[in-house]
């Protein structure tokens, strides 16, 4: 489809050009495109907004965009958003084709996250237009839905900020906390024997069952005595299990994946050694187990306190152009504000959609949302910028 370039500043114009565009993660979708041809058009937007305007590739044809606005050298604020998307399968409309209907825009990526993507963008060059004493830096970036190689490249190049608003679907409430995540895999042995032989094989699968029970006793017993103000508890769930080679035979290995949603202050190392004491007491109790642990992938928790001065421009925001409060909530999804804190940057979540519609066979984002989250940003850093 031929794409008209949005109007400057509108935000539900930019996100139906965005939808348009198929921006799958390769690494999730193997025959998508990736992010490059939606970056390329985000930028050509940006520059005719005015905004300087950089692509900076974190890999192969997924470039991040990194455009800039108000005046270089004094306070800084970030809006990052992830232009890549989930898969398609079994989507209801179609993923690529956005559409308006009952006041809501249908589209793969309409709500995670094309619609906040928009409002960031938008609301900067507002926010610009009143005369800003600092500079603006909108964050488009690549790979957020696997392993964030597009915030990651932006820092270990030196990109920074004052603090940062990450406009993930957060219902519009700010989000100064979130979970963080790590994978693990236990490799469970076993003695391979015929099926007859019992007086010799050793069955890996339910040896693993033994650690299953063991870990599902400590999420129960354990977990809930240990709570974040705004998290809640942590938990863990096995999310693949593989193991055997036939009917006859006794299982010589299981593999179980894990996966440890993380509170502040919960490391890959604390993981490592959770699963590492479930094994033992198991092994205390039956001397056949014997367990191999291996964490793979971390990705750290975000807490940001409620006080911070980010947190209340975005409050002060909210109640000047809403009369209201808004909402303070920790979030149950990882977004790379995690990230951006550990660099130092105090960065939280708000922005338009509802997250249990992301990665949905439904997608959409209430157009109004994304015209409230453009204001509320615009006048966030309008305060930013005025508030020491």
């Amino acid at each position: 489809m031929t794409l008209v370039p949005p109007p400057r500043g509108d935000a539900i114009s930019l996100t139906s050009t965005l939808v348009a565009i198929d921006s799958r993660n390769p690494s999730l979708a193997a025959t998508s495109p990736g992010e490059g041809a939606c970056a390329r058009a985000l930028a050509d937007v940006l520059d005719a907004w005015g905004f300087r305007v950089a692509l900076v590739d974190s890999a192969p044809n997924r470039p991040n965009v990194v455009a800039r606005i108000g005046r270089a050298g004094g306070r800084t604020l970030m809006f990052n958003g992830h232009i890549d998307t989930v898969g398609v399968e079994g989507m209801t409309h179609p993923p690529f084709e956005p559409k308006i209907s009952e006041g809501n825009l249908y589209g793969r990526g309409s709500c995670d996250m094309k619609g906040g993507v928009a409002a960031m963008c938008a609301a900067a060059a507002l926010a610009a237009d009143t005369g800003i004493d600092g500079e603006i830096v909108v964050a488009a970036v690549t790979d957020e839905e696997w392993t964030s190689l597009g915030t990651s490249s932006l820092l270990a190049r030196g990109v920074r900020a004052d603090a940062a608003i990450v406009t993930e679907p957060t219902c519009l409430s700010i989000g100064p906390a979130h979970r963080g995540f790590a994978w693990a895999v236990v490799t469970v042995h076993g003695v391979a024997a015929h099926g007859s032989r019992y007086d010799v094989g050793v069955d890996a699968n339910t040896m693993a069952a033994l650690l299953l029970a063991e870990l599902d006793e400590y999420q129960r017993t354990v977990l809930p005595q240990r709570l974040h103000p705004l998290l809640g508890r942590g938990s863990f769930h096995a999310a693949r299990i593989s193991g055997g080679s036939g009917l006859s035979t006794y299982a010589a290995s299981c593999r179980v994946e894990f996966e440890r949603r993380s509170l502040p202050g919960e490391t890959g190392e604390s993981f490592a050694a959770e699963l590492r004491a479930a094994c033992d007491r198991v092994a205390e109790r039956d001397a056949r187990f014997r367990a191999d642990v291996e964490v793979t992938f971390v990705q750290a928790p975000n807490d940001v306190a409620a006080d911070a001065p980010i947190v209340q421009s975005l409050a002060r925001a909210v109640a000047a152009l809403e009369g209201r409060d808004a909402p303070i909530e920790g979030l149950s999804y990882w977004t790379d504000a995690a990230l951006l804190s550990a660099a130092g940057i105090p960065a939280i979540c708000y922005g338009p959609g509802d997250i249990r519609l992301a990665h949905s066979a439904t997608e959409w984002v209430p157009v109004a949302e994304v015209r409230r989250a453009t204001a509320v940003l615009a006048q966030a850093a309008i305060d930013w910028f005025g508030s020491r």
